[in-house]
Parts: C-alpha cells; structure tokens; sequence
C-alpha cells in the first residue's frame, strides 16, 4: 500500500520540478519580449524604422509565454477558475481535494486531450507547407509558433495529472496537497 503512494508521490515531484523549470526558463521570455518591445518602440518613433518581423515576433514570444507558462501556473494554483465557492468556509480540504481530482478527471485531462488532437493538422499543415507570415517581412517557420500549442496543452495535461495525483494522495491518507 505504501508503495503505490511513494510512487504517485515520486510522479507527482518530477512532473512539479519540470513544471518549475519550465516556469522559470519561459519567465526570461518575459524580460526578453519587454527589451524588444522597448527597441521597437524606439526604432519606430524616433527613428521612423518600423519592422514587420520585429512586431510578429513581439505576439508570438507573447502566445508563447501563455501557452508554455500554463503549467506552471496551474502547479502554483494561481489559474483562473471560480473561488467562490472553492476558497470558502463552506468546502474544506477534503472536499477540495474532490474538486481537484474530479474537476481534473472530468474536465481538465479531456479538453487538454482533445486540443492536443484536434491541433496536430494545424501544426502538421503548417509544417508541410512550409506557411510563412503572410506580411511582406514577415517571419518564417510560421509551425514553430503553432507547435508551441499542443506542448504547452501536454505541459498542462501533465501538470494536471500530477494535481490529480496529489488529490487522491491527500483522500488516502490525508495529507496535505502540497505535502505530497
């Protein structure tokens, strides 16, 4: 019986730490993308110098920090969802731990699921084609951006079950969700 729980535990930990690197690493996008919006600006209004390539790259590092810091976001809890209920003093842990593992189960894991599928021809089409910006200018390897939108659902369906993980650790044996 331990067993199983030290291996769901042990699961649970590595997809944690991969969600934390992943976090971190896509949080330098961050910086990134404000020092290159910073040059545009200044290019374009002081030196009348305006780029087409410099403007997509802006929004694709933007749809990249969202897709790829998803999962982290969802290991830190700090996702969007409907508190009102769930953070109140009507619910307490156990029935949260519910929440999560069924909300997880029944919800999360089958969207995560179905836009990984119904994404593959998209990033497919994209790559075959060779789909480039249709801007003059524009950037190339348009299917790097679009890859970009079933890893980072894998990312949340990985981080998902890792959260499932720990709810049914916490409705075995009570501990606390962040304890396993």
């Amino acid at each position: 019986m331990a067993q199983w729980r030290d291996r769901l535990t042990g699961f649970a930990n590595r997809i944690d730490s991969v969600s934390e690197w992943s976090g971190r690493a896509v949080a330098w996008l961050v910086l990134f993308m404000v020092l290159l919006v910073c040059y545009d600006v200044v290019m374009r209004y002081f030196f009348q110098q305006g780029s087409v390539a410099l403007q997509e790259l802006e929004w694709h590092i933007f749809s990249l920090l969202f897709l790829l810091g998803a999962a982290y976001t969802l290991k830190h809890d700090d996702h969007v969802r409907v508190d009102v209920i769930y953070h109140s003093r009507w619910m307490n842990d156990r029935q949260r731990a519910w929440v999560d593992v069924l909300g997880g189960l029944l919800f999360l894991l089958p969207f995560c699921l179905l836009i990984i599928i119904s994404s593959y021809p998209f990033v497919s089409n994209a790559y075959l084609f060779n789909e480039t910006s249709p801007d003059p200018g524009g950037l190339p390897y348009r299917f790097l951006l679009k890859a970009g939108i079933p890893f980072g659902f894998l990312m949340i369906l990985v981080q998902g079950l890792a959260n499932v993980a720990r709810g049914i650790l916490f409705l075995s044996h009570g501990r606390t969700r962040g304890d396993a």
